[in-house]
């Protein structure tokens, strides 16, 4: 299994990002997959959930309505747009595979290496 993120970086609150997770080493459509976060000492918070097959979505009450969790099935990558950042939505973002088709959450999920999102201006 590997899961690799991208499309963090710095940017002002009000503004825009998209994370990428491209997957590999499994059935990328068979399992469904969420996004964590950890902010610096702070424990890991899940963000936002996909079912395997596209058939339903959660998040977070913080987010809900500013970030939009997405999946390509045929490309394997998994998405996540966030609009409107905030400050407090700095931290480490993970992609994460479920054990299973339905979204889900367990601290030892194999999760990628991450990518880091600053919310500063």
């Amino acid at each position: 299994v590997q899961l690799v993120e991208s499309g963090g970086g710095l940017v002002r609150p009000g503004g825009s990002l998209r994370l990428s997770c491209a997957a590999s080493g499994f059935t990328f459509s068979d399992y469904s997959m969420y996004w964590v976060r950890q902010a610096p000492g702070k424990r890991l918070e899940w963000v936002s959930g996909i079912n395997a097959l596209n058939s339903g979505t959660s998040y977070i009450d913080s987010v809900r309505g500013r970030f939009t969790i997405s999946r390509d099935n045929a490309k394997n990558m998994l998405y996540l747009q966030m609009n409107s950042l905030q400050p407090d939505d700095t931290a480490l973002y993970h992609c994460v595979k479920a054990k299973g088709a339905y979204i889900s959450f367990s601290e030892d999920d194999y999760r990628g290496q991450g990518t880091q999102v600053t919310v500063s201006s």
